[in-house]
């Protein structure tokens, strides 16, 4: 990595892609997937960070495979054009389990204590510094806190993946550049790492609420693996019942519903990130079911009642230990 360079110079990207049979050639359509989820990184960085963009790709070189990406904002400000390209790299070429939070606040911090910005904070009346850096840097902040991680973890997932089943890639490196012409900063990853920014599932950890509030449209009065219809937050689910007990007391006709009926239960929402990061409900499920409602009289049921005393034995303990 070259330190002769200004950082404030960096406007553009190198992906270099390496093949183990020393060609310049790739698949048309893996290499369009991993631009393509390059690029989506890049847009969901610029818009959650406020940033007009401009990207502008070069011709192709050979010695591998070599793209460029060339960015500029908008507003012609050198700062911010540099700080993009910074984390741009930093979130492509940083481990899957690494989180945005993370790679984020060491991007802020590395960069905006590098020498050279830190002598402009103390001379920000320089002519060729065009925009108030510190001003610049307390915006950042917050801003980088909105990033979505799941857009950003699926589509570096998703470029890695391309690369990891096209097995003519022995490497890809990405440089930062000023103008094509001095290299800043260099990465490299090998194809035997590639794994480690690869998804091991779309899967998400399930969200419980614990009192969860569902209104009966349509319960399940049969055995089966069928599907309750009910209401909550206002809208309209379909859910499995866990709970054995409670299904048979209503299989039974010991619990009956009515119109407006419902249960304050334990659901367990699950989830998973489609092919674009973007989160997607897969299911509900009540595991247990702690009070029904008789004209809107609560009656706890018992393995509701169990739960309770369950719960109180032990803040009762957690307040003895104290």
């Amino acid at each position: 990595m070259s330190t002769q360079f200004s950082i404030l110079s960096a406007n553009s990207i190198e992906l270099h892609y390496r093949f183990n049979d020393n060609s310049h050639t790739m698949n048309a359509a893996v290499f369009n997937k991993c631009e393509c989820e390059f690029l989506g990184i890049a847009k969901e960085l610029a818009v959650k960070l406020n940033v007009e963009m401009e990207i502008e790709v070069e011709p192709l070189a050979n010695g591998g495979l070599r793209s460029w990406f060339s960015f500029n904002s908008k507003d012609k400000s050198t700062i911010k054009t540099a700080f993009f390209v910074f984390l741009l790299t930093n979130v492509l070429f940083t481990p899957i389990m690494t989180t945005i939070d993370v790679i984020t606040r060491k991007v802020i911090d590395s960069f905006f204590e590098d020498p050279e910005i830190s002598e402009l904070k103390k001379e920000k009346e320089k002519a060729e510094l065009k925009y108030d850096i510190a001003k610049f840097e307390s915006e950042t902040k917050p801003l980088c806190r909105t990033i979505d991680e799941n857009i950003i973890k699926k589509k570096k997932s998703n470029y890695y993946e391309s690369l990891s089943k096209y097995e003519k890639v022995e490497d890809v490196s990405i440089a930062i550049e000023d103008d094509k012409k001095n290299i800043i900063k260099e990465s490299k990853i090998h194809r035997e790492n590639f794994e480690q920014y690869i998804l091991s599932s779309n899967e998400l950890d399930p969200e419980i609420e614990e009192n969860a509030i569902i209104e009966i449209v349509s319960p399940v009065l049969k055995k089966g693996k069928y599907k309750w219809v009910g209401i909550y937050n206002g809208k309209v689910i379909q859910f499995s019942m866990k709970s054995n007990e409670f299904k048979t007391l209503v299989q039974t006709g010991k619990i009956q519903f009515k119109n407006g009926s419902s249960i304050i239960c334990n659901l367990i929402i699950t989830k998973q990130l489609d092919n674009d990061g973007v989160v997607k409900i897969k299911g509900y499920n009540v595991t247990s079911v702690d009070v029904h409602f008789e004209n809107s009289t609560p009656i706890e049921t018992p393995e509701g009642r169990l739960r309770r005393q369950k719960k109180e034995a032990e803040k009762k303990q957690l307040s003895f230990d104290l």
